[in-house]
């Protein structure tokens, strides 16, 4: 069956790194887009970073510069790597696969940036 892994999350410190790995398994990884969301406490789900399967990539205004996206196929894995993190970035911060009508969502890992 399908899934979608996360891990990498963690507490870190403003203006530290983490890199968000995300596993897929169960379908045909190369073929899907990959993004990854973000949802804090009290707010809505919203898009951070997107990657089609021709590795086309954009961003989120407030993580430009500071966040990358990139995948893997041979391993059929997403990452996010983040820098110069903000404590305005803690959320939990989900995986996403996506082709035409079909999208598959990962369980999330939680990410604090806090001193």
């Amino acid at each position: 069956q399908v899934q979608l892994v996360e891990s990498g999350g963690g507490l870190v410190q403003p203006g530290g790194s983490l890199r968000l790995s995300c596993a897929a398994s169960g379908f045909t990884f190369s073929m899907y887009a990959m993004s990854w969301y973000r949802q804090a406490p009290g707010k809505e789900r919203e898009l951070v970073a997107h990657i089609t399967s021709a590795d086309n990539t954009n961003y989120a205004d407030s993580v430009k510069g500071r966040f990358t996206i990139a995948r893997d196929n041979a391993k059929n894995t997403v990452y996010l790597q983040m820098n110069s993190l903000k404590p305005e970035d803690t959320a939990v911060y989900y995986c996403k696969a996506g082709l035409l009508y079909a999208h598959y969502w990962g369980q999330g890992t939680q990410v604090t940036v806090s001193s």
